[in-house]
This record gives structure tokens, C-alpha cells and sequence, in this order.
């Protein structure tokens, strides 16, 4: 097993081995999932409801980190707020080792992606959100990373620039362009003022909340981390501004029946939106060694991705040019 090919032993009698070491009874029925930063497999059991493994990416998080992790989302289940916790064994583990992996073991949970153009489901996740938030802000991580322009933004571009991964050509723009863009997400953050950092979901896309006739259900906490509560708010907002308001409103509404929220906060929808794409660059550079990420992202790393994301950059800019937006 190496950096470039992290999950070159983890073939499926190995995941069954290890489904079975925590006293599950496999039936041979194995399914991946879509998951590229780890490795997850929906494994059948015999006579009961099937589980999620989840095989963490050596070396990415210390053994520690992914306790707090693990932590975080026992105590919200705790708390009652639908999150989908890691289960325990019998000695009350919930991060296992089998072949030199390390992995957990989740409840399946089923569901469909949230619509999001239905302002009372906006509400309702505002709610939970608030709930997350409120446990979140009783404590800090002690492992976990903050999400910081430095680590989302100087050192994502500098690892692009630094690894050669820019065409020649387009490095001196490419360089430009970022430090432009991340001057501007600077002064939004100055804009926003002295903003709390909190435990946080960390990456709550739609694709992260399953919806059932019970309502939202949050799953995978694996970038969890400190940061400003608007980072789990923005990433539901898509469309125009008028758009996003409306929804910004919807959540909020539902969030502030639980948590109070920092009006500065808006400055740094956009800001943060930026740092995603630079991050997102750089993650997926980080990970070109892992065969997995060649098959699935094809298109990265051409000289038309790279034109696109230079592009793409250059019109944040004149976004975050533009006011905040309001709540409505």
C-alpha cells in the first residue's frame, strides 16, 4: 500500500473480514459507493439491515482527529438532531483497524437529496443546522483543522504552482488572478469583523443531507472542523441573487428559532465560495496519484480546465465586488 495507490489491498475479502470482526454477519452482497476521499461500501448482512464501511484515506487524518469526529456526531445524535453517527462495538469503539486500514461502521441511511425550491424544507434544515450549531459552539476541537484563507487558499494555490501542475503559460496569470481574488476574500474577512469559529458540519452540500417523509437527515462528518457558521449555510444557496436571498431568508428563519447569527457573516458567502474552488483545485491535484481520481475526473488537469478555473476565478472577482446579500 502506498501514497499513490492507498486502497491497493483493500479488496472486497478484506472488507467483509473486517465487517465481520465487528460481529456482523456478511452475506457476500457488496456495493461501492460514491466516495473518493475515503472508500465506502454498503455490505449485506445476513438477516439484517445492510451497514456502511467506510475505510479512511491513510494518513489524511490522525487517529485522534477522526475520534473527535466521531465525538461530535454521537453527541448530536445524543442530542437528538438526525445525523448519522458511527455505530459502537462491543467495548464501545468506533474507529476499528483490520489489514492495516482504518475504517468505521455506519446505520444505512436512505433518502433522496433535499428540494431545496421548497421554502419549508429550507426552514427545517435552518432548524437542524441551529442545533448542530449550538451543540457545536459548547466546546472546541482539539484536532481539528479551522477553516482559514491560509489553508483553504495560500496553500492550495501554492501547492498547484509549487507540484507543476499549471501549463507554463498560464502560471504567471494563474498567480496573478489567485492573489487578486484572495486580497478581495481578505477583505471580506476583515468586513465580517471578530467572527466566532464553532464546530461545524464543514461540508454541507445537498448531497450530505438525505431527506426522508421524517425530514433531513446530515451525513458524513468528515471535514468537520472550526469555522464561521455561514459555512454551513451558503453551500444551500444556488441561482441568482434575488434567488439565493430567498433562500438565505428560508434558512435563517428556521435557524434563528435556535441560534442567534451574526449578520457580518454575509460577507463571507462569496469569500468562501472562492476559497471552495481553490481548495477544490488543489484537492484534487493532492489525490492525482490515486488511480480512483484519474478514472473519475478525467477532465482535471487539461489546459482547458485550467483556462475554465482561471475564468472562473476572474468572475468571483467581480462578485465579491458586488453588496452582500441582504436578509431578507
Amino acid at each position: 500500500m502506498t501514497d499513490n495507490a492507498p486502497y491497493s489491498g483493500l479488496e472486497p475479502g478484506i472488507i467483509m473480514d473486517a465487517v465481520e470482526q465487528a460481529n456482523f454477519q456478511c452475506n457476500g452482497q457488496l456495493l461501492a459507493l460514491n466516495s473518493y476521499e475515503n472508500r465506502v461500501y454498503q455490505v449485506g448482512i445476513e438477516d439484517e439491515k445492510p451497514v456502511i464501511a467506510k475505510f479512511y484515506r491513510p494518513h489524511r487524518w490522525s487517529d485522534e482527529a477522526i475520534l473527535e469526529e466521531h465525538s461530535y456526531s454521537l453527541a448530536l445524535q445524543q442530542a437528538e438532531v438526525p445525523v448519522v453517527a458511527p455505530l459502537q462495538n462491543d467495548n464501545g469503539e468506533t474507529l476499528l483497524t483490520y489489514a492495516g486500514f482504518r475504517y468505521a461502521l455506519f446505520p444505512r441511511q436512505g433518502g433522496h437529496w433535499p428540494e431545496l425550491d421548497m421554502d419549508d424544507n429550507l426552514t427545517r434544515i435552518g432548524r437542524f443546522l441551529a442545533r448542530i450549531h449550538m451543540l457545536g459552539s459548547a466546546q472546541v476541537f482539539e484536532h481539528r483543522p479551522t477553516l482559514t484563507v491560509q489553508a483553504f487558499g495560500n496553500d492550495s494555490y501554492q501547492y498547484l504552482l509549487e507540484h507543476g501542475f499549471l501549463p507554463p503559460e498560464l502560471e504567471h496569470t494563474y498567480r496573478s488572478v489567485v492573489e487578486d481574488v484572495l486580497l478581495r476574500v481578505n477583505n471580506l474577512w476583515q468586513a465580517a469583523g471578530n467572527v466566532r469559529n464553532i464546530r461545524l458540519h464543514g461540508d454541507c452540500h445537498p448531497g450530505n443531507i438525505l431527506w426522508t417523509d421524517d425530514g433531513p437527515h446530515f451525513v458524513d462528518l468528515d471535514d468537520t472542523r472550526m469555522g464561521p457558521a455561514i459555512q454551513d449555510l451558503w453551500m444551500l444557496l444556488s441561482g441568482d441573487r434575488h434567488e439565493m436571498e430567498q433562500q438565505l431568508s428560508e434558512v435563517l428563519k428556521g435557524y434563528v428559532e435556535f441560534m442567534d447569527f451574526n449578520p457580518a457573516e454575509l460577507n463571507l458567502i462569496e469569500a468562501l465560495r472562492t476559497l471552495r474552488m481553490i481548495h477544490y483545485a488543489a484537492w484534487l491535484a493532492r489525490r492525482w496519484g490515486d488511480p480512483a481520481f484519474l478514472q473519475a475526473f478525467p477532465w482535471f488537469n487539461t489546459q482547458r480546465y485550467w483556462e475554465d478555473h482561471i475564468l472562473q476565478l476572474r468572475e468571483q472577482m467581480a462578485t465579491m465586488e458586488e453588496p452582500v446579500l441582504n436578509w431578507i
